[in-house]
């Protein structure tokens, strides 16, 4: 098998052993370092990672499916996965020297928050960055973590890039720099441990971030997608996973349950088959929609052709479509079960809750629609916005 393959297969198996562990994971509000080092060894994280530097540069495809086996078993493994993989996209902007100097270690795993709510200034050899970041997804694992920062003068005010648009970078900050607080305490992926996390005057040496919205790829193929495209890909692809798993969990539901005042099975209820049904198709076609725009991309990025607006929109659409159709779906089969999910120990309590905190992520939410829109329309869109 090639090793892209290698990783599907073995990502199905670790779906079940996270599955097994969700109980656990939860209560942790974190994954815990066997679940990591599993994940590690199957080359999960090394998705993204470009091949000369030991990693796999695997079709998005294969990712996307990757963390959709992982989020059957339990949503915040495939969150920490799919923004750990996103986040080493960064490997095809960076200045070769860093790149290597990051992604060549073996089993390395990076993540990150691109919003800039740290503040960066000028100093001899690099900046030194300050700040704080929400949402700091797999940073218990990480060996780098990045942090959005605006660059600042001497006044402290925003110095403007050449576009005249605030100056918005993307450092990498070791582990070293980084302070974990201790305060992801949420209703749904409650298991992916995302902390917020502070950094005070850290160097980050000349060439060890992107700037944000004017840095280009200097690989083709996967890094020719937009950074927060890919991000964008794996939240969807979480929600993916939590449908298919609400789906099956409803049939089995269905299957056993007799309600109360009925003879035969919640199953031989006309309002559950529709449920099932209406549910079925809007999983599916959400994510047959994810997959023609995602191929069609490729095929234009391994030419080394630069991804149009158009193109960048479509992902968007396909992604905020899959993440709304899919939770459309959990909402149906939570429905349609009755009392059973309200017990903590139905599954599909916790499909619920991670479904609708996935939801919440800006990639995928309602102003989306404004914005394809916009583009399909041929109005005036800021190309960094998509």
């Amino acid at each position: 098998m090639s090793a892209e393959q290698d990783v599907l297969a073995a990502s199905r198996e670790i779906g079940k052993t996270v599955m097994a562990a969700a109980d656990e994971t939860e209560k942790n509000r974190n994954l815990s370092p066997e679940i990591v080092s599993q994940m590690k060894d199957a080359g999960i994280f090394s998705l993204c990672i470009p091949q000369r530097f030991g990693g796999i540069e695997a079709h998005p495809a294969t990712t996307l499916e990757v963390i959709q086996n992982l989020a059957y078993g339990d949503a915040s493994a495939a969150w920490v996965a799919m923004v750990c993989g996103a986040t080493a996209i960064m490997a095809g902007y960076l200045e070769p020297g860093i790149a290597e100097e990051i992604y060549g270690q073996k089993g390395v795993i990076t993540c990150g928050v691109s919003a800039p709510t740290g503040k960066a200034c000028r100093v001899e050899g690099g900046i030194e960055v300050s700040g704080r970041w929400q949402w700091g997804s797999g940073t218990t694992h990480a060996d780098w973590i990045l942090g959005g920062s605006l660059l600042v003068d001497e006044q402290d005010k925003p110095m403007l890039d050449e576009n005249g648009q605030p100056c918005h970078l993307l450092p990498f900050f070791s582990k070293d720099q980084v302070t974990l607080l201790d305060n992801w305490d949420v209703i749904g992926l409650a298991g992916s441990g995302s902390n917020d996390f502070v950094v005070e005057d850290a160097f980050v040496p000349e060439g060890r971030w992107m700037h944000f919205g004017v840095d280009q790829p200097r690989m083709s193929g996967l890094y020719q997608f937009p950074l927060l495209g890919i991000l964008g890909l794996g939240v969807g692809s979480v929600s993916l996973g939590l449908a298919r798993h609400a789906i099956d969990e409803l049939i089995e539901i269905a299957g056993g349950k007799i309600p109360a005042s009925s003879r035969r099975t919640l199953a031989h209820r006309a309002y559950v088959q529709s449920a099932v049904a209406e549910a079925e198709v809007a999983y599916r076609s959400a994510k047959l929609f994810v997959k023609d725009s995602v191929e069609r991309a490729y095929d234009k990025a391994i030419k080394g052709e630069k991804l149009l607006m158009a193109d960048r929109a479509e992902l968007r659409l396909a992604i905020t479509n899959a993440s709304r159709q899919s939770t459309h779906a959990v909402n149906l089969m939570y429905n349609a079960a009755g009392g059973t999910p309200v017990y903590n120990e139905s599954p599909l309590s916790r499909i619920y809750r991670d479904a609708h905190v996935a939801t919440q992520h800006i990639m995928v939410g309602p102003p989306t629609y404004e914005l394809v829109g916009r583009v399909l329309l041929d109005m005036d869109v800021d190309d960094g916005a998509v």
